[in-house]
């Protein structure tokens, strides 16, 4: 890791008041900035949604960059963009409530619009191959009643999935599961595991 950083934090609560996701990754990056002084935070909030990939963004995708034309490079231009922010980024911190089992709609498209073939994996004669190594990446999942890791929880274990699919395997989850059933708690646990985190990697 450089030696000045930059954190990437993807916030994708529908709420903006009261979200313990947002609460949580705050917390996370902040604690993160006493390790890492110099670092630079970029924020991206999905939350108010993102643009599904459709057949022109297919299309786009996979015509050859030389060869696209101005209404292609249009289409993938927010794309281009995520791409670069994760690119850029040392430190990943994903805010993932638990919305019915799963990951918000707006996380999801996010997922979409940043696994792109020749950007962030390959493939290769022995399957694909992630291209973002190197990465540290933290994810907060929050939920009212799903047990995190549960066969129920079907949020961690895909999140997981697509960033080792890109390449970032050092994935640390911060878990604020239940919490309707004792949220006072399961918040305390999950801030306890901030403070062991940050404080493992530096």
């Amino acid at each position: 890791m450089t030696a000045t950083p930059t954190i990437l934090k993807i916030d994708a609560s529908a709420r903006k008041a009261g979200s313990m996701t947002r609460e949580l990754t705050d917390a996370l990056v902040t604690r993160l900035l006493d390790t890492h002084r110099a670092a630079r935070v970029l924020s991206r909030d999905v939350a108010a949604g993102l643009p599904v990939v459709d057949e022109a963004w297919i299309g786009a995708n996979f015509t050859d960059p030389a060869e696209r034309t101005s209404e292609q490079k249009l289409k993938l231009a927010l794309s281009d963009t995520l791409v670069a922010e994760l690119k850029a980024a040392d430190i990943l911190v994903i805010a993932a409530p638990v919305y019915n089992f799963g990951i918000p709609a707006s996380l999801k498209a996010w997922v979409d619009l940043v696994a792109r073939a020749r950007e962030t994996f390959r493939y290769t004669e022995s399957g694909p191959e992630g291209l973002l190594k190197g990465k540290k990446a933290y994810v907060v999942v929050a939920s009212g009643g799903v047990p995190v890791n549960s066969a129920v929880d079907f949020a961690t274990p895909y999140l997981k999935q697509v960033l080792a699919f890109i390449g970032i395997t050092d994935v640390t989850v911060i878990a604020a599961d239940q919490l309707m059933m004792d949220g006072q708690a399961k918040r305390a646990a999950a801030l306890a595991a901030i403070e062991d985190a940050v404080t493992q990697a530096a």
